[in-house]
């Protein structure tokens, strides 16, 4: 079979990219001996220009008909091509899906290269640790409070003891390989069944099934499910028989669906953030921010549509109103750019999966490193660019693998076969060698996000040695 153009000569097209880089930092310093005023910040736009071309080729690469057209070292306008078939009409604003999107590639590096090292399930350190955590922040995860606050703490920790573990049941690098399967209609064009179930753990979203009748389109492994609320009332009926599955409910936790807990031996968390406003909407997006929070690697199937979709199908029943084709397609392809995801779509069945073309781990980090620094400079905040730079509060933490594991007492018998131990009570050394490392090399710190997109307001939390408690 003939090798894809894009693919040729991979070699060759980094040696050539190294080469250019070289010469852009050598006439950098050079400059700088004349002018005398050499430092750092002189190679971060040159960096992210050369990032920038880098992710054009890659946009143009990849096959899902995109161009990417470079506004500056920072931002880029993803377009697709004229006539394509933009049938979905945005209620809100009145307007058929633009047909171009533009991006702050400096902003989206930091932000997704921060989920690496991110916790992303709610713990009880978290709302110790964060201002006002229990007061103000948990009474927003909690739905028919009768209040805006947890006025009361004893209820609210009664309503949430259930999800609630002391510390992170999951770890940065836990995983090498993840799958992220979402529910597209597209997936049944397929047979990606076997290659999903080869991964260390696959994530997937909401009521979607698993079972023998999709099994050669989606595969039969199950390790997470990402549901939002209305999903989560379904809970034993969506789990049907699998007690290791776990349960990461997206929203708010609920007094209807707590009941439901109490019967489950599987383990139930709530997902730590809110809903964001991002390039693209859904359950599937948060899924992702999971797997990256865990896995080295994750793949992405069931995410992409055809363009002019007036409905979003689903491989599992009829068509209804979704999200935005277009801008979700536009937004995963800047992702698969950025070294985020790996995309597995039929648009790409007939093509071999050759990833020789998307930024090198180094590029990346040297751009993330370059986007870090300019935008300190800019705010006028040199220095102190080390991982806990964004660590607004601080909180202390007891020593590794101590606290109660959620739940309450009462689910004893439930739960006394349960499968918890793998996560809430794992030793630290059942993890993987890049998990450890990565724990050591955080001082065994977790951070966790305050609120939202925003990069600089992090919960931080230092988990002492066991001699130090």
């Amino acid at each position: 079979m003939t090798r894809p153009r894009f693919s040729r000569k991979p070699a060759l097209v980094r040696l050539l990219s190294v080469a250019a880089l070289f010469s852009i930092i050598l006439i950098a310093i050079q400059s700088s001996f004349f002018t005398g005023s050499w430092t750092p910040v002189n190679l971060d736009i040159p960096i992210l220009s050369h990032f920038q071309s880098n992710l054009q080729q890659c946009v143009a690469n990849r096959g899902l008909g995109l161009t990417a057209h470079i506004i500056d070292h920072c931002n880029v306008i993803l377009k697709f091509p004229q006539g394509t078939n933009s049938t979905w009409y945005n209620e809100q604003f009145k307007i058929f899906e633009p047909l171009e999107y533009k991006y702050d590639v400096c902003e989206a590096i930091l932000l997704w290269e921060q989920y690496r090292n991110m916790t992303t399930v709610l713990t009880r350190e978290y709302l110790d640790s964060r201002p006002d955590g229990w007061f103000d922040y948990a009474a927003k995860r909690i739905a028919q409070l009768g209040a805006d606050k947890c006025y009361n703490q004893t209820l609210c920790e009664e309503y949430l003891n259930l999800t609630l573990p002391a510390k992170p049941p999951f770890h940065p690098r836990q995983f090498r390989r993840c799958a992220v399967v979402g529910n597209s209609g597209d997936l049944l064009k397929t047979q990606f069944g076997e290659e999903i179930d080869s991964h260390d753990a696959v994530i997937r979203d909401n009521e979607a099934p698993v079972n023998e009748k999709y099994a050669k389109h989606v595969g039969l492994k199950r390790d997470f499910r990402l549901v939002v609320r209305g999903a989560a009332g379904n809970m034993i009926k969506i789990l049907n028989g699998s007690d290791n599955e776990v349960l990461i409910i997206k929203s708010v936790i609920h007094r209807d669906f707590n009941a439901m807990i109490k019967k489950i031996r599987n383990p139930v968390y709530l997902f730590q953030g809110i809903v964001l406003r991002r390039g693209a909407k859904g359950t599937g997006m948060k899924s992702i921010e999971l797997a990256l929070s865990m896995c080295d690697i994750v793949d992405i199937y069931g995410f992409t549509v055809d363009p002019g979709y007036t409905e979003w199908t689903r491989y599992f029943s009829t068509p209804r109103k979704g999200h935005n084709p277009l801008q979700g397609r536009a937004y995963y392809q800047l992702l698969e750019c950025l070294g985020v995801i790996r995309i597995h779509s039929p648009m790409r069945a007939k093509r071999k999966k050759d990833w020789s073309d998307v930024p090198s781990r180094e590029m990346i980090n040297n751009a993330h490193r370059a986007a870090l620094h300019l935008k300190k400079k800019q705010a006028g905040q040199e220095g102190g660019l080390g991982q806990f730079v964004n660590c607004k509060v601080w909180g202390k933490s007891g020593p590794y693998g101590t606290g109660p594991v959620s739940g309450s007492t009462d689910m004893t018998d439930t739960r006394k076969d349960s499968n918890y131990n793998r996560w809430e009570i794992m030793p630290f050394e059942s993890l993987r060698k890049e998990a450890r490392k990565h724990y050591m090399q955080m001082e065994d710190v977790s951070l966790y996000k305050m609120d939202g997109n925003k990069l600089d307001d992090l919960v931080c939390v230092k988990h002492p040695l066991k001699s130090e408690a």
